[in-house]
């Protein structure tokens, strides 16, 4: 739980808080009414807003909304950085799964075996998912044969 103190519009722990007032014994629950007492207020969860891929969301402080304090979000947009960041995971995470696949099939194509036209064209069209339209977060997985 975090509280404002309203003299100071401070925000602090609720451990903060009983240490601020170490001479107190609080009962194991605070309370609106309590804190109400000691020119305090709790401050209630907001619910964090949707970001894009290419953004992240941030705790911004607090926002009084119809005489309830909240937690206050905000989306920030990405640098050119992040985004390269974020797109080179997801590259990597997505080639580890057509590694995976591959590796999968490798028995296929021991010296002593023939593979099929239906597993070469399948292990190609893995290697192939790097070139494909949309890559890295628009994936078309070949279907095993």
């Amino acid at each position: 739980m975090e509280i404002r103190i309203r003299e100071t519009g401070q925000v602090v722990t609720e451990a903060d808080f009983r240490s601020l007032h170490r001479n107190t014994s609080f009962p194991m629950q605070l309370n609106e009414q309590l804190l109400n007492e000691f020119g305090a207020d709790p401050v209630l969860n907001s619910p964090e807003p949707q970001a894009t891929r290419y953004q992240s969301v941030i705790r911004d402080g607090v926002q009084e909304i119809n005489g309830k304090w909240f937690t206050k979000f905000s989306v920030m947009d990405m640098d050119a950085q992040a985004i390269a960041e974020v797109d080179a995971n997801q590259a990597e995470a997505v080639r580890n799964e057509r590694n995976r696949r591959l590796s999968e099939t490798d028995w296929r194509f021991r010296s002593d075996m023939s593979p099929s036209q239906a597993w070469i064209d399948y292990c190609q069209a893995l290697r192939d998912i790097p070139l494909q339209q949309g890559f890295p977060w628009e994936v078309n997985w070949a279907v095993e044969p």
